[in-house]
């Protein structure tokens, strides 16, 4: 190891290092998304009409979809996302960018 400051580079021996670094932006494992299954559960039961569970989650497309069949539907395509809702409190689910919700 290095004697002088805190930088990544190589030692003596030509391996290279770098001293773990945090930011304090980074409260969650790495593979763990920062959106909370409850809310995005919650959201989907009582605002599933909207399609708010999967918007809160960044999967736009298909929260888009849910309000589209929901007003073509006259209102019935809700159930789609009560049921989603359910699904998401009960099984989780993962975030627009594919990582598992946290709890």
């Amino acid at each position: 190891m290095p004697t002088g400051g805190c930088r990544c580079g190589q030692d003596a021996s030509g391996s290279l290092w770098c001293p773990l670094m945090t930011t304090p932006y980074q409260q969650y494992p790495q593979g763990v998304s920062d959106k909370s299954k409850v809310v995005a559960g919650v959201l989907g039961i009582l605002l599933g009409f909207f399609g708010a569970g999967r918007f809160y989650m960044g999967d736009t497309k298909t929260g888009v979809l849910q309000l589209v069949v929901s007003v073509v539907t006259c209102g019935f395509g809700a159930l789609w996302g009560t049921i989603d809702g359910i699904l998401i409190l009960v099984n989780g689910g993962v975030d627009g960018q594919g990582r598992p919700l946290r709890d």
